[in-house]
């Protein structure tokens, strides 16, 4: 996080021993440690929702174009079927009146 070395440490302990003195400078070391153990826990926290948050934001971005490709194939396949149920269907040519053309078997009916 920071570039602190060994020798910028003791320095630091050093000055906070003849400012501090060594009756209080235990207390202030727990006082300071404490507060560094918050920053780092609501730090990690915030990193975790941040985390949290970006990955709902992939899964709804996903959910999203999901969704969009559901619509589209379902709105073709809508489209396809008003174009089969649409489309002229071919006829069988009408021939019965034509001559020369085979005449269909007359049903019989039953007397």
């Amino acid at each position: 996080m920071f570039d602190i070395g060994f020798a910028e440490l003791v320095l630091i302990g050093v000055v906070a021993l003849l400012v501090i003195g060594p009756e209080r400078l235990p207390e202030a070391v727990r006082t300071a440690s404490a507060w560094l153990n918050r920053i780092r826990r609501s730090f990690n926290e915030i990193k975790q929702e941040v985390q949290q948050e970006l990955h709902n934001d992939a899964v709804m971005r996903d959910l999203r174009q999901t969704g969009e490709q559901l619509k589209n194939q379902a709105n073709s396949i809508g489209h396809e079927l008003r174009e089969s149920t649409t489309a002229p269907k071919e006829q069988a040519p009408d021939n019965a009146g034509a001559p020369g053309a085979p005449q269909a078997p007359a049903e019989k009916t039953a007397e």
